[in-house]
């Protein structure tokens, strides 16, 4: 197709995608002249990709690139392959260590990971912005008074283990690596959302069901 039909079948304005050529987040089509060139169903895939992370998902232009890098990176095994993706993705600023919150909070989640038997979050532990992520949120509840610990978490982490364990059978139904990766960003992009709502929904039902609604 055409770029004026990769276009019209994407909904993504024609300067649009020029721009993400040039930023090198959509593979150039097939040259079939000077000034034009053929694009197909792989390049609108990604593009409706990229469109999503960026638009959708709020993924800087820069951070989409080494995402899309991962992807595609098929020298890879598939953990480390995800998992490159799924670190690329924006994180919050690492915590400040001398903060005795910070302190507490990294001493309250290894114990959750311990008690969890998760062994390899443990071990990437420092270099887990994922896990940054996570001691910096327990920290800010504990510096509001808020008695977050291992206790608290670890029946938490057991329900995320469990959605853990459905995101990956779901990534398994696709039929290659490179797609499996895709779906495993997406999912942690785009369905994360999904995952609040229906968070508060059943916070709204259990309240619902415990106090009333009058």
């Amino acid at each position: 197709m055409r770029l004026a039909a990769l276009s019209e079948r994407s909904g993504v304005p024609i300067a649009t995608i020029k721009y993400y050529l040039r930023e090198g987040l959509l593979a150039p089509g097939r040259r079939i002249g000077a000034t034009t060139a053929d694009y197909d169903e792989g390049h609108l895939r990604r593009l409706r990709l990229v469109r999503a992370l960026i638009q959708d998902g709020q993924v800087p232009v820069a951070t989409t690139r080494e995402v899309l890098g991962h992807i595609d990176d098929d020298s890879l095994g598939r953990t480390i392959r995800l998992g490159a993706a799924l670190w690329a993705l924006p994180q919050p600023p690492a915590p400040n260590e001398d903060d005795p919150a910070v302190q507490a909070a990294r001493r309250e989640v290894d114990r959750m990971l311990q008690s969890l038997g998760w062994e390899t979050a443990r071990e990437l532990s420092t270099l887990s912005p994922v896990h940054r992520s996570l001691v910096a949120a327990v920290a800010t509840l504990i510096r509001l008074g808020y008695p977050v610990d291992a206790e608290l978490m670890a029946p938490y982490g057991e329900l995320m283990r469990q959605a853990a364990v459905r995101d990956l059978d779901y990534v398994e139904t696709f039929p290659s690596e490179e797609e499996k990766v895709e779906a495993a960003v997406v999912g942690a992009v785009l369905f994360k959302p999904v995952l609040e709502a229906l968070h508060r929904l059943a916070q709204e039902e259990e309240s619902a069901r415990r106090y009333g609604i009058e």
